[in-house]
């Protein structure tokens, strides 16, 4: 992908947040109100969870092919977190774009940093739960992981919400009708954005400005 992201129809938006925040939910929530946003679907090593389905909520993977997609350079960002690898492909990523599709990347912080390294004009989300109290009660109340799980999750909640700081918005996710309105409110308003704008209209402008 050697194009600037202004020169595709669609936005590419990277969505992070710690473990038990709302996220997968808020990005479901999202796509079914608007109709021109898709969620990039990740590889992973990570086992399947209980009601998940291969290539629909990730494209599940041994650890053998991960490393050897690495090793082909066909990940767009891939990082391991909690002790599983993630990646996005690039092929997908791109093939969306060029049909005009705005995207959501669900990744960590991680894959996050090299998204908006490769891409600035990614617009980035980070997702905060109300209190560390509600973010403990989301993990329980989700019963897929045991108890040590859940503690490890939380204890390494803080290193993962200590790099808000490197996105474009923060949504605190405590009314969750108001924090999908929040995120459609920066999926209409990127459209708008100059950059975007006058690539699109780039007719338009050069009449205007004509002498």
């Amino acid at each position: 992908m050697n194009k600037a992201l202004s020169e595709y129809l669609g936005n590419l938006f990277v969505i992070a947040a710690p473990s038990g925040a709302g996220k997968t939910s808020l990005v479901a929530a999202l796509i079914k109100k608007e109709s021109n946003i898709v969620h990039s679907i990740s590889y992973t090593t990570r086992p399947m969870r209980p009601k998940e389905q291969q290539g629909v909520n990730y494209n599940f993977v041994s650890v053998d092919e991960f490393t050897q997609m690495i090793a082909d350079n066909l990940f767009l960002e891939w990082a391991q977190v909690f002790q599983h690898y993630y990646g996005t492909s690039r092929q997908s990523i791109e093939k969306q774009l060029q049909a005009g599709l705005d995207i959501i990347l669900e990744i960590d912080w991680q894959g996050a940093a090299q998204i908006k390294e490769l891409f600035p004009e990614s617009i980035s989300i980070f997702i905060l739960p109300p209190s560390r109290e509600i973010l403990r009660d989301r993990l329980h109340s989700r019963k897929q992981d045991e108890q040590a799980v859940i503690d490890h999750r939380m204890s390494k909640a803080s290193s993962e919400i200590k790099h808000y700081q490197e996105f474009d918005y923060l949504i605190i996710n405590d009314d969750f009708n108001e924090a999908v309105s929040n995120l459609s409110i920066i999926v209409h308003a990127s459209h708008l954005r100059q950059p975007k704008q006058a690539a699109q209209h780039r007719k338009l402008l050069a009449e205007l400005l004509e002498n």
